[in-house]
């Protein structure tokens, strides 16, 4: 028989203005992969926030059992105390501290003098790593490891707290495919071990892949609970779930209209490392967009080809750039971001929350930042035509908020990819560089995404979509180019292509156009 391990019963939670949950129950038993998925705002993440203690007991309505006693958590170190550690999607980490200074802190190894055990501090960090498969010296700076290792500090952190029950919020959404199964092999056998996890995710495959169960939440309501090997346990069967329809298709039916004209051209593009010259991070690149198409980038992380866009987009990225830069048929020489934008090019970066918002400050201030000139009478603001300006963007992106001054760091991640999408449609660009547009958001929010790109084809514009997910290439783009350690490996129809047609092209060993 199940021995369960989580109740959460009635579990309501309410914001100013907002009922976050209604109602909401979970049950998870001892030893499973636990899925928790919804869209975007759907309450998943602030359930898992109820239960940690991160929302103090007394802040919300409703039980939590645990083992079967009842818990009433005030802070994340009371849940901490017996065995739920949660993972944030932003990792809590310390990038100049060493993966023992980071494991350890807030928890040090202390001798009896009271002073840090530093030998025990690094022994105990090294014994953890290796129960997730880190091999690295525990005094590693965490800034000289990618991000999937720092996914397995983590977790092996989680260790350190005697973990019971681990939950972790998409795990997985800054991790190439290859890392996020290594990631998901891991639960697995921690499962094999008696380790309970809950995952939030909004890749489905991963959910049929490790799951064995899935619990859906729609509008902060508990819809149903999935169980493998009972329930239909796929994707169309969880979307359903998720929106309440089915989706027929999950990418927009796009009438292309490609004209002969080329909008966006580079040649012989080569980019050296800003911080180690010797470095090519990019090589003699050589690629062109016409006008109405989408034309997307695949590759593995480390490909080079956020480096390729950063460096296109007025420099932002690399030195020793060189090559040749076409818009509109027209040489030009893009020597900062405000140069890009004049040439009406933009660019959306892959990290919405450290890199292309201010989450701070409201969907207004963050609308007209990119072209503030535009509303500006001389050197000041007409602040009744940024209003204007918000709300109309916010009207056409489709942003569900309550007001134009709410915070963007209090929206879900599929509106806050609205408004920086936004952000950039207000500079009326002829040529938009989308970089892992979807990264993070449901398979709605995603839809209307597509719809908005879409759109802008439709009028002739240009789009440079760089993704790691090849369905969404795939789906979306006319054409491919595909990149590997700084060289284009491939340049293919979409229509001509598969999934193992692309990685095919990626891990060969040429490095040039095929």
């Amino acid at each position: 028989m199940a021995n369960t391990i989580l109740e959460m019963k009635s579990i309501t939670k309410e914001f100013p203005g907002v009922k976050a949950l209604d109602n909401v129950n979970l049950t998870v038993e001892a030893g499973e992969i636990h899925a928790l998925i919804g869209e975007n705002g759907a309450g998943k993440s602030t359930l898992m926030n109820v239960l940690s203690g991160t929302y103090p007991a007394g802040s919300y309505e409703g039980d939590i059992y645990y083992e079967g006693k009842l818990c009433q958590f005030k802070t994340q170190k009371d849940s901490e105390a017996l065995g739920i550690v949660i993972i944030h999607q932003e990792l809590a980490l310390i990038p100049l501290l060493s993966i023992g200074e980071n494991m350890f802190l807030g928890n040090e190894i202390k001798t009896g003098m009271g002073y840090i055990d530093w030998d025990k501090t690094y022994s105990e960090a090294e014994r953890h790593m290796r129960q997730v498969g880190l091999n690295e010296s525990a005094q590693t700076l965490v800034k000289d490891i990618g991000t999937g290792k720092q996914q397995l500090v983590e977790i092996a952190k989680a260790f350190s707290k005697k973990v019971k029950l681990l939950i972790l919020d998409e795990p997985t959404s800054s991790l190439n495919d290859e890392d996020a199964k290594m990631l998901l092999d891991l639960l697995i056998g921690f499962k094999k071990d008696g380790l309970t996890s809950i995952i939030i995710t909004h890749k489905l495959n991963e959910i049929i892949y490790c799951a064995d169960k899935v619990t859906i939440i729609r509008d902060g309501s508990t819809i149903e609970t999935l169980v493998k090997g009972v329930d239909e346990f796929s994707e169309d069967r969880i979307i359903k779930g998720m929106v309440g329809r089915s989706m027929e298709d999950r990418y927009p039916v796009r009438k292309r209209n490609i004209q002969p004209e080329i909008n966006l051209e580079v040649k012989n593009w080569t980019v050296h490392h800003p911080l180690y010259p010797e470095r090519i991070v990019d090589e003699n690149i050589s690629f062109n967009i016409r006008k109405g198409e989408v034309v997307g980038f695949s590759g593995l992380q480390g490909a080079g080809r956020t480096e390729l866009a950063m460096s296109i987009f007025g420099r932002s990225y690399g030195t020793g750039i060189t090559g040749e830069l076409y818009i509109g048929g027209q040489k030009v020489d893009l020597r900062s971001p405000q140069d890009a934008i004049r040439h009406k090019l933009a660019y959306v970066t892959e990290d919405r929350k450290v890199n292309g918002l201010i989450l701070d400050e409201s969907i207004r201030f963050n609308t007209t930042l990119a072209r503030i000139d535009k509303v500006c009478r001389g050197a000041v603001i007409d602040q009744d035509q940024e209003v204007q300006v918000a709300e109309d963007m916010t009207k056409a992106m489709g942003t569900k908020t309550p007001t134009i001054e709410q915070n963007v760091g209090n929206l879900s991640g599929g509106n806050q990819q609205k408004v920086l999408l936004g952000k950039w449609m207000f500079t009326e660009p002829e040529i938009l560089i989308v970089d892992e547009p979807t990264r993070g958001i449901d398979v709605g929010a995603k839809y209307e995404i597509y719809c908005l790109i879409n759109e802008m084809v439709g009028q002739g514009k240009s789009v440079m979509m760089i993704s790691s997910e090849l369905p969404e290439l795939l789906g979306m783009c006319d054409r491919i180019y595909v990149m590997n350690e700084g060289h284009l490996r491939a340049e293919v129809a979409a229509k001509d292509a598969t999934q193992e047609s692309i990685m095919g092209y990626i891990i060969r060993d040429a490095n040039k156009v095929q």
